[in-house]
């Protein structure tokens, strides 16, 4: 089976379609099968940035177009750089020659109208990955009004692309919810979670973590929120919630990563004159295991108005990291889901800063909560969300797709 997976990142970019992307063709190549990928030449959100035009990792062949002009320079720069991936992508596709199937992600949103030519120009089959719905992330942003004819547009093309895809992907129940309700075909939906590995984030001792030692936690309870600080996720609860535990000196924050709402979280933790925290960029994969290890507590949110719209892929780093949650969302989300189910941690409605604040001192105060937790969280993970379930599906997925009888030597 010939795959061909489409997103504007890809190895060795650290962006969490990125690294699922890379995950998952490796475990095809892996299993007997053939992947190529078209990626774009820069870094997700950095102008400039020259990645190789073509190399060959883990046995994937990478085809990398274009490169970023205007990075996050705005609203008009980003759709300039969407523009010339869509054509390079495009001319790629032909270029490289016919595949059974392709994997068209969201990256950048509509990328799986390519998918729907190359099925009737070459008969390659389509599997659409939904990491974000679009046009929805623009209207919850403002950057769309829901009745304007832009939006109705935009709506139809993704309603097209989702009906005539031979499986849609989504990535939690929220997300099938909102994907059922414009009318697509339940048999045509798949639910598959974006995971984390066991193997790969293992637990840490205390003692032995570079990044307590480098930070200077010493016997602190830290509470870490790791990944994308984007818009759809809730900061203001934490710095609030951190306000009222300012007199916890035994309580320290860390927040590593970027994104738009990181500065806006650093900005209002200072204004409240709070100095217990710690901030970082994002850390090397390598170094996965070891930084969410660093935590005693995890921090993941989103604000209600966007279940559905997409679901946070960091907490099964977190459920990895045998530590506890504490989620900042709507009762509705996959997330709030998962940790009902597992029961490893709390979940917090947005703007409840005293009960953000309950929950991180109930964990602080009681170590032998955390540990139960936190094993109940990896315990689940390992029989539930792990990578090799989830990619198992995706690979008895794509041969269904294809028909099964497509091999390494099509």
């Amino acid at each position: 089976m010939r795959v061909l997976l489409i997103n504007q990142t890809f190895y060795p970019d650290v962006a969490a379609t990125a690294q699922h992307g890379h995950d998952l063709a490796r475990f095809l190549v892996a299993n007997g099968h053939q992947v190529s990928v078209i990626a774009s030449r820069s870094i997700y959100g950095k102008a400039g940035t020259a990645l190789p035009a073509f190399e060959t990792v883990d046995g994937i062949e990478i085809h990398r177009v274009g490169r970023s002009i205007y990075g996050k320079a705005g609203l008009l720069a980003r759709t300039t750089d969407f523009a010339l991936f869509y054509l390079l992508t495009a001319m790629k596709s032909i270029q490289i020659g016919r595949h059974d199937v392709s994997v068209c992600f969201t990256t950048p949103p509509f990328i799986a109208l390519l998918g729907l030519v190359l099925r009737a120009l070459r008969g390659t089959k389509l599997v659409y990955w939904v990491m974000d719905l679009y046009p929805d992330v623009l209207v919850v942003t403002g950057v769309l009004d829901e009745r304007s004819l832009t939006t109705r547009v935009l709506e139809r093309l993704n309603r097209l692309a989702l009906a005539r895809a031979d499986r849609t992907v989504v990535l939690g129940r929220c997300m099938e919810r909102r994907v059922l309700a414009k009318g697509i075909a339940p048999g045509k939906i798949e639910r598959i979670n974006v995971w984390s590995d066991v193997n790969e984030i293992c637990p840490r001792p205390r003692a032995e973590n570079s990044y307590r030692r480098e930070w200077g936690v010493g016997e602190r309870t830290l509470v870490m929120y790791s990944g994308n600080f984007g818009i759809g996720h809730d900061v203001d609860t934490f710095a609030a919630g951190a306000k009222i535990l300012s007199d916890r000196t035994d309580i320290m924050f860390a927040f590593i990563g970027g994104g738009k709402r990181k500065t806006q979280l650093v900005e209002a933790m200072r204004a409240r004159g709070l100095t217990n925290f710690i901030e970082a960029d994002y850390q090397p994969r390598e170094r996965l295991g070891e930084l969410l290890s660093a935590a005693d507590i995890h921090l993941v949110s989103m604000m209600p108005r966007w279940t559905g719209v997409m679901v946070p892929s960091k907490i099964y780093g977190t459920l990895a990291a045998e530590r506890p949650v504490v989620w900042v969302g709507g009762e509705g989300t996959e997330a709030a889901s998962v940790v009902h189910e597992a029961d490893c941690g709390f979940v917090i409605a947005p703007g409840d800063a005293q009960g953000f604040a309950d929950a991180v001192r109930r964990l602080a105060d009681d170590s032998e909560l955390r540990v139960a937790m936190g094993r109940r969280a990896r315990q689940a993970l390992a029989e539930k969300w792990g990578a090799p379930i989830a990619m198992r599906r995706w690979l008895s997925l794509l041969e269904g797709v294809v028909g099964g009888s497509a091999r390494k030597d099509h």
